[in-house]
């Protein structure tokens, strides 16, 4: 019996194929699964489960959703790849092409829209940085965040440190009590290599110096330029990624199709 369903008359489905694509996918559905955990116990930690008011409450960015989001679209379709592939399930195989192919689609025509409006999308990016900036103490992994890309970046600010101004801890305004008054986080200090802790205070009233004297003490150069210098020295290697992300899934869509195509032929021959 088993013969038969596998080989009748010429047609059979590739176990190559259909293996591989079960090994590829249930790689992914495990990460989609653990993803989706860290997000979740995230959330948890946060009191968000408790209370999913507090989804909406954030001014900024939270981090978690990058993983809940990439997260639950690797684990859907982890599932319909690994299941369709070991059931030979064509509903699902075709979910998981169609599906992989809109993301596919959706990437092309955001790729493309970028270079095409690349004012606009700085124009987003500033009001997205400095929509970050005002919320920096609301949510620790936003504050992480920004953080890391500050020290990463060699940067303070959008455009720069006059940027924390718009943050209510670091503003400059006579009313604010803040210690952290016309000041920047530690992230935006120039590090001493000699320095083994960090100083999370070095950013302490710099604001309140001239900008010679900053630039001894601080980052003065905006995120955003930053980023973009960064993107023009790692081209090749962005590039790279995203067109080898481009044929992983153009790969993933070919071995659906073939194993899709070996089960009709060898239903059509029953």
């Amino acid at each position: 019996m088993s013969r038969k369903h596998h080989h009748f008359k010429g047609a059979e489905v590739s176990c190559c194929v259909k293996y591989f694509l079960f090994g590829f996918n249930i790689i992914f559905w495990l990460l989609g699964a653990a993803f989706l955990g860290i997000g979740l116990w995230a959330w948890a930690e946060k009191g968000v489960l408790s209370n999913l008011s507090l989804i909406t409450d954030l001014g900024g960015f939270d981090p978690v959703w990058l993983f809940i989001v990439v997260g639950g679209v690797m684990f859907i379709l982890g599932f319909a790849g690994c299941i369709g592939a070991l059931r030979e399930n064509t509903f699902l195989l075709k979910f998981f092409s169609v599906f992989l192919g809109l993301i596919f689609f959706l990437e092309l025509t955001a790729g493309i829209l970028a270079f095409v409006f690349k004012d606009w999308i700085k124009d987003q990016l500033n009001f997205f940085i400095n929509n970050n900036v005002k919320a920096y103490r609301d949510d620790i992994d936003l504050q992480n965040l920004i953080d890391f890309a500050q020290e990463y970046w060699s940067c303070c600010g959008a455009h720069g440190p006059d940027d924390w101004n718009l943050n209510i801890y670091f503003n400059c305004t006579d009313k604010n009590p803040s210690r952290e008054r016309c000041g920047v986080p530690f992230s935006c200090c120039v590090k001493d290599p000699a320095e083994d802790v960090i100083n999370t205070q070095c950013g302490y009233d710099i604001r309140l110096q001239l900008e010679m004297e900053r630039q001894k003490f601080i980052h003065t150069k905006g995120c955003v330029g930053q980023f973009e210098k960064w993107l023009q020295d790692n081209l090749i290697i962005v590039a790279g990624i995203f067109v080898g992300i481009a044929l992983l899934q153009i790969f993933g869509i070919c071995l659906a199709q073939n194993l899709v195509s070996d089960v009709k032929a060898v239903k059509a021959n029953w």
